[in-house]
């Protein structure tokens, strides 16, 4: 692992990513090391490298705590990032019912904490914040787009708001160079295991080489705007590069349903989904009055961003992992299988 103590000499600039070890952390990491930034991950005392592992050698990591000012001060401060990347969060929204106080801080809190330190110690960086298409809740039209009026209905999404308010207040009052991206759900093969998308596949793929005969689902109606990870963590990048700080709804802007997800990954396997589709009563959430689709316009205009991965194509690389996987290690109800691979459990996953 390389140190703290590398300036890294010629990079292009100094990027510091809190949540590096995540799904988005690790394109991320990937894209800026590919365009010759200094990567400095972020990280607390207690995690390891996650899915970043493979970047070890490439990567400075630095011990930090979000909601410890002393300890946070004390990571920017010698790291000196040009660009700081603002991924960290929880992101499995049923869980913030459970415990809305440490929701709330963990996300409006530690986004507060750092936009804090870096008035004081890093006022020049610029910034990018990671929001959620969640806080527009039932919103009074879909798709949603920047001005869409926001009424969030969970404690992930209400945190995730306050985030993005405070993003445009510290950005208005003090000047700092801070994007808040507006992302709607997007996915990969390192999408961890208790997201009902990694669940559908691992069950395609499952089906499809005689492990198991059904795929358990809730509803089948509910409607998300799926995108490819690398796909938003390069949004992000680019909001970076803009010289006029703002925020963008990062989305596909294609509505699927749930069931569409399964019979695309069902499909990748030369499969009907329906014949191997139960629905659970008890896992069916209340029916959404507002679909959570964007509206990915200004991003695409100002930015000159766009998905250069469809839907078909996203689905297609999270069978083929789980088939890799399942062959691999193979398969058990029980397993809570290695982010690269299968997966299983339920949960909508929102960005």
């Amino acid at each position: 692992m390389a140190t703290s103590e590398n300036d890294g000499g010629t990079a292009r600039g100094r990027a510091l990513v809190t949540g590096i070890t995540g799904q988005d952390g690790s394109y991320l990491a990937e894209l800026l090391l590919a365009r010759g930034y200094d990567v400095i991950g972020l990280v607390r005392d207690t995690e390891g490298l996650g899915l970043v592992g493979h970047l070890d050698e490439e990567l400075l990591i630095l011990r930090g705590d979000l909601l410890h000012p002393a300890s946070l001060r004390a990571a920017v401060e010698l790291a000196r990032p040009t660009e700081i990347y603002h991924l960290a969060a929880p992101s499995f929204v049923p869980a913030s019912w459970e415990r809305p106080d440490d929701s709330i801080s963990a996300i409006a809190g530690a986004t507060a904490s750092l936009l804090s330190t870096v008035r004081d110690v890093a006022p020049m960086a610029r910034v990018y914040v990671a929001g959620s298409g969640a806080m527009f809740g039932d919103a009074p039209e879909s798709p949603q787009n920047e001005h869409t009026p926001c009424r969030p209905v969970t404690p992930y999404a209400i945190a995730k708001l306050a985030a993005h308010q405070l993003v445009g207040a510290m950005r208005e009052h003090y000047g700092l160079h801070v994007c808040s991206g507006i992302t709607f759900n997007h996915e990969s093969e390192r999408r961890p295991a208790h997201f009902v998308t990694r669940k559908i596949t691992r069950a395609a793929a499952a089906v499809s080489l005689g492990f198991t005969s059904e795929l358990v689902l809730g509803d089948l109606r509910a409607v998300r705007d799926w995108s490819f990870a690398g796909d938003i963590v390069r949004g992000a990048w680019l909001m970076l590069q803009h010289d006029n700080a703002d925020d963008y709804v990062l989305a596909s802007g294609v509505p699927h349903t749930v069931a569409d997800f399964a019979r695309a990954a069902f499909a990748c396997v030369d499969l009907d989904a329906d014949r191997y589709l139960r629905v659970d009563p008890e896992l069916v959430r209340a029916a959404e009055r507002s679909p959570s689709v964007g509206d990915p316009t200004k991003a695409r205009d100002v930015l000159g961003w766009a998905p250069e991965v469809d839907f078909a194509a996203l689905v297609q690389r999270m069978v083929e992992a789980d088939l890799r996987a399942l062959r691999e290690h193979g398969y058990d109800d029980d397993d809570e299988p290695s982010p690269q691979g299968g997966a299983a459990g339920g949960g909508y996953a929102d960005a």
